[in-house]
Parts: C-alpha cells; structure tokens; sequence
C-alpha cells in the first residue's frame, strides 16, 4: 500500500477544486440576474401625457381599419354555388377485378 504525501494530496485538492470550478462556470451562466429590490422609478408628467398621446393615436388608427365584409376564401370565385351532383352507383367488381355485364 502506498502512502499519499502531502505533495501528492495538494495535488489532488487542487485539481478537484479546479474540475468543481469549471463544471459549475456554465451552470451559473445559466442563472438569471434578478434584482430582488428594483428601484421604483415614476414617470414625469410629461412622459404620462406623451403615454396618453400615443394611445390615442394608436386607438384612433384602429378605427381607421375598415371591417372585413367580403369573404376571404381565395377559391371562391373557382367553385359552383350549385350541390355537386350525385353520380351513379359503381358497378359491383368480380374477383379478378373486371365490371360485370
């Protein structure tokens, strides 16, 4: 049985603090960054009333948008309005697969 020096289990710690640190790099990479205390910024009076502007504009272009009456199939002009026509029973087929007469 060989016995460890204290070269030897310096070495050790090392690389073992070494592997724990590159292993745990992309893990914290991961995390995400909360700030648990956020500062509380208000707005100015001038930021509320450009708010207010801009959602007016927005709502006032809404209104400019025109409702969709047509339909928006784009086969509609290709297909018949009238009911497909239902077309005579198929002959009954033999076992070699010939019509019967």
């Amino acid at each position: 049985m060989r016995v460890v020096g204290a070269r030897d289990l310096g070495a050790r710690v090392v690389g073992a603090a070494a592997m724990i640190a590159l292993l745990a790099g992309p893990a914290f990479a991961q995390m995400p960054n909360i700030n648990l205390i956020p500062e509380v910024v208000s707005k100015t009076q001038e930021e509320k009333d450009a708010e207010a502007a801009r959602d007016k504009a927005y709502k006032e272009s809404l209104r400019k948008i025109p409702d969709a009456k047509t339909s928006t199939d784009p086969w509609g002009n290709v297909r018949t309005t009238d009911a497909p026509k239902t077309s005579a029973p198929a002959k009954p087929r033999t076992k070699t697969g010939s019509t019967a007469n």
